[in-house]
């Protein structure tokens, strides 16, 4: 049970969202129109971690196909892919349960598409603050995201907990010494290690049902 929390801070890719097979649909189709092979494991991994421009710049490597690839990322539309995302089944229940109590923030390495994600899901009215890529001159694994949140709120590192499910969301939360529960990845070092957002409800001991 954690003791003194006052914000729940919440990555989206991988927690809030099962989002694997939307963004390999999503790159593999900017692969394809250039020719190009399908998304490796390992570029996968990658791309799941960082943002779109860094996974771009690694995708396509030569400086003229980027350029291009990234114009035709831009007339794509992400609400086509929107379907296919999968909430995770306890995020709007724990939301509600925990709004009363504490502050609720999102720290995600995407970018232009959080806002779309968030007015399709209908999840503004659970959020008091959002922070992507574009917000920070530096994202995740830097702790730049998670430190805005905390300096916006006027809080101390010990007073938040952040949820996540990649490497990068690890680095950030030990550079920004706040509390991480790692999300269906037991390879993470982290505080605690859940498989469903419902047990956030028992870290921080909230009683009733979700």
């Amino acid at each position: 049970m954690i003791k003194n929390c006052k914000i729940i801070i919440f990555d989206c890719d991988g927690v809030m969202f099962d989002t694997a097979d939307v963004n390999r649909m999503y790159y593999n189709k900017l692969l394809l129109h250039f020719k190009m092979p399908e998304m490796t494991d390992q570029q996968f991994a990658y791309a799941h971690m960082q943002t779109a421009d860094e996974s771009m710049a690694y995708l396509f490597p030569d400086k003229e196909m980027l350029k291009a690839a990234q114009a035709f990322r831009k007339s794509l539309n992400y609400a086509d892919y929107t379907p296919f995302m999968e909430i995770e089944p306890f995020l709007k229940p724990l939301l509600k349960a925990l709004r009363p109590f504490y502050k609720t923030a999102i720290a995600t390495n995407r970018s232009d598409t959080m806002p779309r994600v968030m007015k399709e899901f209908g999840l503004q009215q659970y959020f008091d603050m959002v922070v992507t890529a574009l917000d920070v001159k530096n994202p995740k694994p830097h702790p730049e995201e998670l430190l805005k949140i905390l300096s916006h709120f006027n809080l101390n590192p010990e007073q938040a907990l952040y949820i996540g499910d990649s490497k990068a969301d690890e680095l950030a939360a030990k550079a920004a010494k706040v509390l991480f529960a790692a999300y269906n990845n037991v390879n993470l070092d982290a505080d605690f290690h859940i498989k469903s957002l419902k047990e956030i409800k028992d870290i921080l001991n909230i009683t009733g049902k979700l």
